[in-house]
């Protein structure tokens, strides 16, 4: 059975819909089963450096990105919570891959989801989520989306689905195939399958709280990486032991934050490495330049950390591997952080990136 299409803004009837609720919970597994899981891929190092990088490619989920695994949670959760019903009306603050992807599992249910954006957001990436089925709500200030989405969310038949407040909730750190266990098991048979670090982004603080939460639950001494682009208040956070930070925000899509969001677990990090902007963008061209995978400039931060850590094992004389992550499809980036004139008028020194960069690379 299949959940059938709701009607638009008609109340959620989470208690006595068992069967669509049930329904709703076998499309979005069957979504799990179709997309098996993604790619480990080997970033070639020399052999005498001792030292094997991997990148966990996030972008061959079906919405091309690693938010797909943060919206099938938020929708198994919600739909397990009571808060999805057949005629809910779904709502969340993003303006980028968490929306696509909730969008698309929104669509996959015949659920209306709205995205609240800020005005100013490039019509590429309102785009993709009108690709899925999202529609849009504009809003002028872009310091307001959160307020404006939870003022919706709290109408009858409507739910906020809260990705900044959720992400640390919503994810089964113990395992079931959330991102850490299956890199744990993708490790099995290489030469060092317990890896020395594992590197990641934090946007909402959800996928690095759930690495650092199954590294210590599963007894392994790996140990977590944030790499933190300029202009978030998470890598002063961390290092202050302070919530109350605030700072300007990031120019990094999808990374980085202007407020410190309710699922950074700080506890479960070892090292916040803070990456200049320019060496961000020249990393992810450099990468594709190296290897021919297109990714985000929030792929470059994390390779930018993951390379410097590479660099500090082999100076040590430490083997052992290193794990990052491919977030998400560069091709959504043609028009910005892969257009040079983009960069230009924003102010952006690939050169002086590439002069810092460059030497990381083999």
């Amino acid at each position: 059975m299949s959940p059938t299409p709701a009607t638009p803004g008609s109340a959620p009837t989470p208690a006595g819909d068992r069967d669509w609720v049930h329904a709703a919970v076998r499309v979005v597994e069957a979504d799990a089963n179709r997309s098996a899981d993604t790619h480990l891929r080997v970033f070639d190092l020399p052999d005498d450096w001792g030292v094997r990088l991997y990148l966990k490619d996030e972008s061959t989920h079906p919405t091309g990105s690693l938010k797909h695994r943060l919206a099938r949670s938020l929708f198994l959760f919600g739909l397990s919570n009571g808060d999805i019903g057949p005629g809910t009306t779904l709502v969340e603050a993003s303006s980028g891959s968490t929306a696509v992807s909730e969008a698309y599992f929104a669509r996959l249910l015949g659920l209306e989801f709205v995205a609240v954006v800020p005005a100013a957001t490039s019509s590429a990436k309102l785009d993709l989520i009108r690709r899925q089925g999202g529609r849009l709500h504009l809003v002028e200030d872009p310091g307001h989306v959160y307020a404006a989405a939870e003022e919706l969310g709290a109408q009858p038949g409507w739910f906020y689905l809260d990705q900044f407040a959720m992400a640390s909730t919503v994810t089964d750190w113990r395992g079931n195939n959330n991102i850490a266990c299956s890199i744990f098991e993708q490790l099995a048979l290489e030469p060092h399958p317990e890896p020395e670090w594992i590197v990641v982004g934090a946007g909402t603080g959800g996928t690095s709280a759930t690495i650092g939460r199954y590294c210590r639950y599963a007894q392994h001494a790996t140990k977590l990486a944030v790499a933190d682009p300029e202009g978030s208040a998470f890598a002063p956070a961390w290092r202050t032991g302070s919530r109350d930070v605030t700072a300007r925000g990031s120019r990094i899509e999808g990374i980085g934050r202007p407020r410190v969001e309710p699922s950074f677990v700080p506890s479960v990090i070892d090292e916040v490495v803070t990456v200049p902007d320019d060496e961000s963008v020249a990393a992810m061209r450099v990468l594709f330049e190296r290897t021919g995978i297109r990714a985000g400039a929030s792929t470059g931060t994390n390779l930018c950390v993951a390379l410097r850590l590479v660099h500090r094992m082999r100076d040590e004389g430490c083997a052992g591997s290193v794990v990052t992550l491919v977030c998400d499809d560069g091709n959504r980036y043609l028009d910005t952080y892969w257009s040079d004139d983009w960069l230009a008028a924003r102010g952006f020194d690939l050169d002086a990136g590439r002069r810092a960069v460059e030497p990381l690379f083999p």
